[in-house]
């Protein structure tokens, strides 16, 4: 099985023979994918503080971040023995997951694309309300 690494800064995939691998003196393995986060690791920025990073996105509430389908991700460490029809009951599996996965991101990105219009409204109907002198002409008053 092919083992995906995960990046250390901006938290995406990392495939084998890709990305660059940083141990630090105290044996902290550090692994980017690619020398955009290398480099801004070492400029020390923080991840969720940088605009293109998961790590922003989970912090600002623009990401699902606490979902049940996300457990399923987790590394185990544990080796299981090779069974072919536990093999093709998980790989069916995945695929339910990440299509439930798809659904509630689009359910979540529209409640909260949702909040931002009702949010738009109630401020123009603020602003139409102060300045409605400039729309009503005097002789209607």
């Amino acid at each position: 099985t092919m083992r995906l690494e995960t990046c250390w800064f901006c938290s995406s995939n990392i495939y084998p023979g890709r990305g660059v691998m940083f141990a630090r003196n105290d044996g902290t393995v550090f692994r980017f994918c690619r020398s955009k986060c290398h480099n801004n690791f070492k400029m020390k920025r923080n991840p969720r503080k940088v605009k293109w990073t998961k790590a922003y996105r989970a912090a600002r509430g623009k990401d699902l971040t606490n979902d049940t389908t996300f457990e399923l991700e987790r590394k185990r460490n544990r080796p299981e023995r090779y069974n072919r029809d536990v093999m093709q009951k998980t790989l069916k599996a995945m695929e339910k997951i990440t299509e439930i996965r798809h659904k509630r991101e689009s359910r979540f990105i529209a409640n909260r694309l949702k909040e931002r219009k009702r949010q738009e409204a109630k401020l123009a109907r603020k602003q139409l309300e102060q300045e409605i002198h400039i729309i009503k002409s005097p002789a209607a008053a």
